[in-house]
């Protein structure tokens, strides 16, 4: 998703969903966000996995990706709201 930040804003993300105007998902930021939650919650089944052959380090792996799900989504909830605000009507 990183390497074809630029492709997936213009193939994807700044498209219109039915009514819905692209959002901060279409944005060089918002995508850096939507990937580091990606990234998170890959980060949180790998700790969930991981517990089975070491509990410690499954542990805080997922401890950590789950930390950085929940930042993550405040910053895109926000983004969102804000994208959503500056619309023009």
């Amino acid at each position: 998703m990183e390497l074809n930040r630029d492709r997936l804003i213009r193939r994807v993300t700044s498209r219109s969903l039915g009514t819905l105007a692209p959002g901060y998902a279409a944005t060089q930021r918002g995508i850096q966000v939507y990937v580091g939650l990606v990234v998170a919650l890959g980060l949180l089944a790998f700790g969930v996995w991981a517990v089975d052959w070491s509990k410690g380090l499954g542990l805080v792996v997922g401890l950590v990706g789950a930390a950085a799900f929940l930042v993550l989504s405040v910053i895109a909830i926000a983004g969102e709201v804000r994208t959503f605000r500056a619309l023009k009507r």
